[in-house]
Formats: C-alpha cells, sequence, structure tokens
C-alpha cells in the first residue's frame, strides 16, 4: 500500500479513530492486523517470510537472554544466519546466479545453479536489519527480551516505517508499544503538519522532477544528463525523506515517535557530514554493528581505512542485488577516505578547506548517484565517461569556456513554460523550506498551524504530480 494512493488514506483514518476508541490492552492487536493488511496489499503470500523471521527471532531473544557463553553467541549467530539467509536467497541469489554463470562460461562450463525469478519481497532488507538488531542488543543485554509475541511482532511489523524505515532499535519502540497513549491535539496537528510536509517532497518534488529525469536521461545531450543528474539528487532526497516524514507524522499522531532519518544533507560539509544526515537509522546500524566490531578507528590507520571501505561496500550491496550499488558505495569510501587524508594532513590543511565544502560535497554525492540510479554499469560508465556526451567532458567544458556562453551551445531541456516555473517552484519551496518548517514547526499554535495545514493541502493539490509512483527505497 503506498503512502501516497487513496488506498492509505481510507486504511489511515479507519485506523486512528479505532486505535484511540479501544482500551490500551487491545490495541497492539489493532495495529498488528493493520500491519499485516498493509503489508500483504502487496503481496499477500510474502507475509508468510515475515512471520518465519518472527517465530525464529522472537524465541530466540528469549533463548539468548537465558544462555551464557558459546552457547549465547551460538544462538545469536544462528538468529542472524536465518535473517540473513532470507535475505540472501530472495535478493541476492539471481544476482550471484548471473555472476557465477558469466564466470563458468569463460570455461565454457554450465552453471548447476538452477534459475529462478520471483519478485523482491518490499522492504525486506529494512525489517530485516530491525529484526537483527533486537537479538543483537538482546545479546549485548541492552534489550530485555520481549515475552508478549503480539508485542515483538509489531515491532518487526509496525505499518508507518515497515516497508522503508527508519530501522528502529528496540530500545526505542517496543516500551512505547506498551506505553498507553491519549489523543493529543497537539501531537494530532504536529503528525497532520510532518505528514503533509512528506506528502509535499514526495508528490511535488520528486514525482514532478522523475518526469524531467526519465526525458533527460533519454537524450544524448551531456547538459540533459547533468540536469537530470543534478535533478535526481533532489528527488531522491524528497522521495526517501518525504516517506520518513509522512511514516514519523502518522505515528506521532498514534502516540509513538520514530527517530528521525534525515537532518538537512545537503547541507553537509564533508562526506562524512552528509552520512550523518543521510539515512541515519541505516548509517547509524552499520557504525554500531559492522564498523565499531571490525574494531572502527582503532588500530591504526590502515585498519581504519579498510573497515571504512568494507561497510561502504557492504552498505552498497544492501540496497540492490547490482555492481553499480557497489561501485556506488566504493565511490563513497573513495571519497571519505580522501576526505579524511587530505583534512589530516597538516600540509595539505589550507588547500582541503578549500576542497571540501558544501558545493564539493553535493557534486560528488550527485555523482555517485548516477551509479546508484542507471541499473546497467556500463551504461551508467558510459553516461559519465563517454568522450563524446559524457558528462565529465561536460563539465570539463564548463571550466574551459564561459558557463553562460555553454547553454548556447547545449539546448535547454525541452519542456513547456509552465512544467518549468512549477519545477523551479517546487525546488525554490524545499530549499527555503525545508530549513524553515524545522524552526519552525513546533512553534507554530493555534490559527498558525490551520493556515500552515490549509496553505500546505492547497500547494500539494494544485501543484501535486498524480501519478501513484511507488517510493524509490520501496524496492530495497
Amino acid at each position: 500500500m503506498l503512502f501516497n494512493s487513496l488506498s492509505f488514506l481510507l486504511f489511515y483514518v479507519s485506523i486512528v479513530p479505532l486505535y484511540f476508541l479501544l482500551k490500551h490492552k487491545y490495541r497492539w492487536g489493532l495495529l498488528l492486523l493493520g500491519s499485516c493488511y498493509f503489508y500483504m496489499y502487496f503481496i499477500p503470500i510474502y507475509i508468510v517470510i515475515l512471520a518465519f523471521t518472527i517465530i525464529i527471532d522472537y524465541f530466540a531473544g528469549i533463548a539468548i537472554h537465558g544462555a551464557t557463553g558459546k552457547k549465547k553467541k551460538f544462538l545469536l549467530v544462528l538468529s542472524i544466519a536465518a535473517n540473513l539467509g532470507v535475505l540472501a536467497f530472495f535478493k541476492y541469489f539471481g544476482f550471484l546466479n548471473d555472476n557465477i554463470s558469466l564466470l563458468l562460461t569463460q570455461f565454457n562450463i554450465r552453471s548447476p545453479l538452477p534459475n529462478l525469478s520471483f519478485l523482491l519481497p518490499v522492504g525486506l532488507s529494512f525489517h530485516t536489519f530491525q529484526a537483527m538488531s533486537y537479538t543483537i542488543e538482546v545479546y549485548k543485554g541492552n534489550q530485555k527480551p520481549e515475552r508478549h509475541f503480539g508485542y515483538y511482532a509489531l515491532y518487526v511489523m509496525y505499518f508507518p516505517q515497515l516497508v522503508a524505515g527508519p530501522i528502529e532499535r528496540p530500545q526505542n519502540m517496543l516500551h512505547q508499544f506498551h506505553a498507553n497513549h491519549l489523543f493529543n491535539w497537539h501531537r494530532f496537528l504536529h503528525g497532520s503538519q510532518l505528514m503533509l510536509w512528506g506528502f509535499f517532497k514526495k508528490v511535488v518534488v520528486a514525482d514532478r522532477l522523475a518526469v524531467y529525469i526519465q526525458k533527460g536521461y533519454a537524450e544524448t545531450n551531456p547538459w540533459f544528463h547533468f540536469v537530470s543528474a543534478v535533478f535526481f539528487s533532489f528527488q531522491i532526497y524528497c522521495d526517501f525523506s518525504g516517506y520518513s516524514d509522512i511514516a514519523a507524522g502518522s505515528s506521532k499522531i498514534m502516540g509513538i515517535d520514530l527517530m528521525q532519518n534525515f537532518n538537512k544533507p545537503y547541507h553537509a560539509k564533508t562526506i562524512s557530514d552528509f552520512w550523518s544526515r543521510w539515512h541515519i537509522s541505516l548509517s547509524t546500524w552499520f557504525k554500531d554493528y559492522l564498523y565499531i566490531p571490525l574494531g572502527g578507528n582503532k588500530n591504526g590507520e590502515w585498519k581504519k581505512m579498510r573497515n571504512i571501505g568494507f561497510v561502504f561496500l557492504v552498505s552498497g550491496l544492501w540496497h540492490g542485488a547490482s555492481w553499480t550499488f557497489v561501485f556506488w558505495g566504493g565511490l563513497h569510501a573513495v571519497f571519505t577516505l580522501a576526505e579524511s587524508i587530505i583534512t589530516k594532513n597538516t600540509w595539505l590543511s589550507t588547500f582541503g578547506k578549500l576542497l571540501v565544502n558544501k558545493v564539493t560535497v553535493f557534486l560528488c554525492v550527485t555523482f555517485a548517484w548516477i551509479f546508484f540510479r542507471i541499473s546497467d554499469f556500463s551504461l551508467a560508465v558510459k553516461t559519465c565517461m563517454s568522450s563524446k556526451d559524457g558528462l565529465l567532458n561536460f563539465v570539463s567544458d564548463l571550466f574551459q569556456h564561459n558557463f553562460f556562453e555553454q547553454l548556447t551551445r547545449y539546448r535547454l531541456l525541452t519542456f513547456s513554460t509552465p512544467e518549468k516555473a512549477i519545477c523551479g517552484f517546487a525546488l525554490l519551496a524545499l530549499i527555503l523550506g525545508d530549513r524553515l518548517f524545522d524552526l519552525y514547526k513546533e512553534k507554530l499554535n493555534g490559527n498558525r498551524q490551520i493556515f500552515f495545514f490549509v496553505i500546505l493541502s492547497s500547494i500539494i493539490a494544485v501543484f501535486g504530480y498524480s501519478s501513484n509512483e511507488q517510493f524509490i527505497y520501496f524496492q530495497f
């Protein structure tokens, strides 16, 4: 079920009144049933996969809490293996099979693996990592095992953040499900405003930019590719952070707070700063459960570099079973390591201050997004590296000639003036509004809150692009 659909609106306005009308002891059941319906709206049979991992991790958590020594570690490994096994089978089997087959054909050997084709369960990577964080935290002693099966199942399946995060920790969520939340008018208005801001990002900015990007990449003109690459940076931000805002807002209305998943990432002054602002729940997951266990920044500079490189490559693979995602993660590893070397060496510090800034970070991130968006690796490389119409050649031309002269050499995107005006308005509203919304949302009260609600609703109704576009991160 898509957030930007009439189905979700009807579903949500049915759930919330029932939630507050029911006695507290029955609410978990309503939310769990609602979450099952929400997930089964996509591909119903895949609810069995979720049920399988939920049952395993529920009993694993209880068993881990009561075990010691090697048995305790074995139970944790068993739980993690079950989760990663499901993820690997559904998400990476085809990728692995294709690459093994390609390798074996070089020696005229037929691959022994069967060809299996099935749709990836929506949000599989998200709820797999959330389930793993539960057993890891129980193992570390930071979380007591949840004895109530329904509450644990709800922790994994809670519908606002089920298919695209944020990836929550049990310490933040489980106690909130147990608490009795009364209806609060301030929370209702604040949550509604957050949802509206998320819808604005999605349907006014992201979905409208998607049309431009699709047409731009279909052209051979490098100016089109350059504009499309920049637009995609805004599209993916608005698409994903828009989802997170809708999730947080819809949950806040019911009294349950989700963690902040984005913090104005394109204001970052370094790549490291970018990753402390972008998809925060995933970044902190990899930091706590992979980077630090590998040794983090201890044990010398070379091992630190190794750990950074490994985590980014795994992060790329987490996003998708394709070499373009791995390369995307590798690019961010290179950017991070280069940035670390430049800023930490005193003889490069002055140069580093000039080189590492918001514009440079944005351009590096935008360049990497090309490999994130284009699934065909050779096509992505051609888009960037082609000597005739590649982006690098285009950027080189910009430095060799006057920028405005270049605009006369490369024709602008072939869209009508109203479309350009709407797109420009949406981007301007985003750039100004994202900061202003965070600054003033808590200060709005009374008539101002209602005024904000009406104005933003009107903008969405007039300028929104009604295509029911799926959120980009649903595929992960």
